[in-house]
């Protein structure tokens, strides 16, 4: 199943971060679509011209065992697709544990798949607020925004993260963790060289037996050298494997650009407002608790469920039906609605479910857009996020526009009728400001 036109194929180990993703590559040139599931040779054929390909994937909530049976099938899948380029594709702020989404388990499975002398690990994403410098992570609070930048380990936010807590910003002793492998450094100094000379000294630690290699970054012009330096060590004969965030796409889209293997895209279609706007939020981030506050002052509604009563349900008995029926008068009504969880695992029991949570939101959202006029939907929460797009039975997106970095603003395909090409947008926790619901609804910064 070789198609000669893809440059790189990608599995994104949440929703929200797969079209973080699917933006950037968009934004380079490359036609791109975003698949639920690894596609099928009939589903690619339904894709014209397609440069690359994302797999939205949802291995950030798996255990080590889990994502093993899950990553080798796909990573093996993608392999046969020809690519220069898989990326497994993990969040800016490296969320992971050895026992939940371990990066370190994605790579051991990576090089068994591809047998890659060397994986780059490129995490920095200046454009979303993430710079690296000497293999620490550090991170603007929320995406798309003003917001203070913190050392990963003492960032608000990510240090009270429910699943996966952030107490360590050295990305190679926090990585070590995980996995056995030999993790090398080319630091902020050595990525300010000449390519020239960065190129020598990856090779370097190559020679060192060095199996990973992390890459710092602080600014958006290093990514031209980093790209290339990405690029030249794969060819479709050995697809090369790599791990980080978008920023290995940013990188990619700028080197592509310059040697004009793409055309970077500097317009986009122009968007009414939506009417109404459907928000549904299992994010327990206070970034996105804030954007809450701010829609509802400004006349959203909201329906508030009880999420510890939903995880404690059987996953095909969800008790969703009021909260349906609710939502669907409101949105007759023409009001804008958000429905959401109150950041409730902040307050419950540390056990509540993602899949459950992530179906429940996906079922009520799926209903209102069935029942409704509704067709701009808004998904907040990296780990609901892709239950919830499968449970609206979404098979893949494409984006449309950029509102705010690294969030797109999509369109679904889906064989339900009534859910393709609606417009739909995922958001990861430290995603916007605080009016960011604002601006999905009116569609326009």
């Amino acid at each position: 199943m070789v198609n000669h036109n893809l440059l790189l194929a990608y599995y994104g180990d949440d929703f929200t971060g797969s079209t973080d993703a699917l933006e950037f590559l968009s934004k380079a040139g490359a036609k791109t679509a975003l698949f639920i599931d690894a596609p099928t040779a009939t589903q690619l054929a339904a894709y014209t011209d397609l440069n690359a390909i994302g797999v939205a994937g949802l291995s950030r909530s798996m255990s080590p065992r889990q994502m093993e049976a899950t990553l080798l099938p796909t990573f093996s899948a993608l392999k046969q697709l020809g690519v220069k380029h898989v990326h497994y594709k993990v969040c800016s702020t490296f969320d992971s544990s050895p026992t939940t989404g371990s990066i370190g388990k994605a790579i051991d499975v990576g090089i068994a798949v591809f047998q890659n002398t060397c994986v780059p690990l490129l995490v920095a994403a200046p454009s979303l607020g993430r710079y690296c410098a000497f293999g620490n992570l550090f991170a603007r609070m929320g995406i798309g925004s003003t917001g203070q930048i913190y050392r990963l380990d003492r960032h608000p936010a990510m240090i009270k993260h429910p699943v996966t807590p952030a107490d360590e910003s050295d990305l190679r002793l926090h990585l070590a963790k995980q996995t056995d492998k030999k993790i090398g450094l080319l630091d902020i100094l050595q990525v300010a060289k000449p390519f020239q000379e960065l190129s020598t000294r990856l090779a370097k630690l190559m020679d060192e037996q060095s199996k990973v290699v992390l890459i710092d970054a602080m600014y958006e012009d290093q990514f031209l050298n980093i790209g290339r330096l990405i690029d030249e060590l794969a060819d479709k004969e050995q697809p090369l494997f790599s791990v980080g965030s978008s920023g290995v796409e940013m990188a990619l889209g700028k080197y592509w650009n310059e040697t004009q293997m793409l055309q970077a895209v500097t317009s986009w279609q122009a968007l009414e407002k939506a009417d109404p706007l459907l928000v549904i939020a299992g994010s327990c981030s206070p970034v996105t608790s804030r954007q809450i506050s701010w829609a509802l002052e400004q006349g959203f509604k909201e329906i508030i469920i009880d999420a510890q009563i939903i995880c404690d349900s059987e996953i095909d008995a969800l008790p969703i039906e009021e909260y349906i029926q609710k939502a669907v008068d409101i949105a007759q009504q023409g009001q804008h609605l958000i429905v959401h969880t109150n950041g409730s695992k902040e307050n419950v029991k540390a056990t509540l479910s993602s899949e459950k949570l992530g179906n429940a939101l996906g079922l009520i959202a799926k209903k209102v857009v069935e029942s409704t006029n509704v067709s701009r939907v808004v998904i907040a929460g990296g780990d609901t996020s892709s239950y919830a797009a499968r449970a609206m039975e979404i098979e893949a997106v494409e984006m449309l526009v950029p509102l705010v970095a690294g969030a797109p603003l999509c369109k679904a395909r889906s064989a339900n009728p009534s859910i393709n090409n609606i417009e739909v947008n995922f958001k990861g926790g430290q995603v916007g400001d605080e009016r960011y619901f604002g601006i999905l609804l009116e569609g326009k910064l």
